[in-house]
């Protein structure tokens, strides 16, 4: 017998892609719900090769399954979450609600996977930000081999990353600039077509925005809270996909060939680097992929032990959904979910 899993947001960018990779890996489950909210309830969303019609969030019976995948944001989160573990079930929250509380774990598997032990106090396991996710990945390895001191990081962002309604802008204003009818913005701070934007989330009192605090924070928790981080957010006129220009200081000394060695072996890492056959990933070649794909590897001179890289991948996946169902692998695999657990 296998699990029972409720995707809650179901309807929502990375609630459809959590339902598609579930399909992707051959999850172990019995049966998927589809949950949203009442407004939602008899849309009908895939699931492989067959169709989910959604139950109601206020109405349903969490009781009824081993897993919750929440994707339905902070303030419903921070309602249900709890409400849920309640009933007996796991959640794993893709919002920023439960990321930086002490009691709940922040897990990415490929770097952290025993931080999983500490869902009991709780019953919720939180997703890291997108940018966090990809990034801690590729310094994961270079951390265990050398250690690493400092990181500069600055992100280029697409606009799925804030949502549905972003990546519509996105497409109606750039068809609006050929027809001589622009759209104002209304998701964005301004024009986000043939623009760049400096800020994602809100401004702090110290300058920088959430989402550069979130990325230096949630990197402290996840891998090492000695290494010091400062970031420079980016959102960009890119539908899907992360990329990001980082540059770390590390404590021991790894030549560039080195690097690039090490993250050929290490685990959710693709290395496609070769300046002389100007071998390069971009955003666009990485949607739809469950890697994060690594590129450029350089020495920086300005530093003794200096190393740059840049770092892209899909954001719908391992900066969410894909990174939430290898928690739930994480968790099968550990025995914490029982196949064998009879439901009413």
């Amino acid at each position: 017998m296998g699990t029972r899993i409720a995707v809650v947001g179901a309807t929502g960018n990375v609630g459809r892609e959590l339902l598609n990779i579930l399909d992707e890996r051959l999850f172990p489950a019995d049966e998927v719900f589809a949950v949203a909210s009442r407004r939602s309830i008899g849309k009908e969303v895939s699931y492989g090769d067959r169709t989910l019609k959604c139950h109601d969030l206020e109405q349903f019976d969490f009781s009824r399954v081993d897993v919750v995948l929440m994707s339905a944001g902070g303030k419903v989160s921070k309602e249900w979450s709890p409400k849920i573990a309640k009933a007996g079930a796991i959640v794993i929250d893709n919002s920023s609600q439960w990321r930086m509380d002490p009691d709940v774990p922040l897990v990415v598997p490929e770097v952290n996977a025993d931080a999983v032990l500490g869902y009991e106090k709780k019953r919720i396991i939180a997703n890291p930000n997108c940018s966090t996710a990809q990034l801690v990945v590729a310094l994961k390895p270079i951390h265990d081999a050398v250690g690493i001191k400092r990181v500069v990081v600055a992100t280029y962002q697409s606009v799925s990353g804030a949502g549905k309604e972003a990546m519509d802008e996105l497409w109606n204003q750039t068809r609006g600039i050929f027809v001589n009818d622009e759209p104002a913005p209304q998701v964005f701070q301004k024009e986000i077509a043939f623009n760049v934007i400096p800020q994602i989330d809100v401004f702090m009192d110290d300058g920088y925005t959430k989402e550069e605090w979130k990325m230096r924070v949630e990197t402290k928790k996840i891998l090492d809270e000695k290494i010091e981080l400062v970031a420079t957010c980016v959102r960009v006129p890119v539908f899907v996909g992360h990329s990001e220009a980082v540059h770390i200081e590390t404590i021991g000394h790894m030549s560039a060939d080195e690097c690039r060695a090490l993250l050929r072996e290490s685990p959710g890492l693709m290395v496609v680097d070769d300046p002389k056959e100007d071998l390069f990933i971009t955003p666009k070649e990485c949607v739809g992929e469950w890697a994060t794909y690594i590129s450029r590897i350089r020495h920086d001179p300005t530093t003794e032990n200096g190393l740059a890289f840049w770092c892209v991948s899909d954001n719908l996946r391992k900066g969410a959904a894909l990174n939430a169902v290898q928690i739930a692998e994480e968790l099968l695999n550990r025995g914490i979910i029982k196949p064998e657990k009879v439901h009413a």
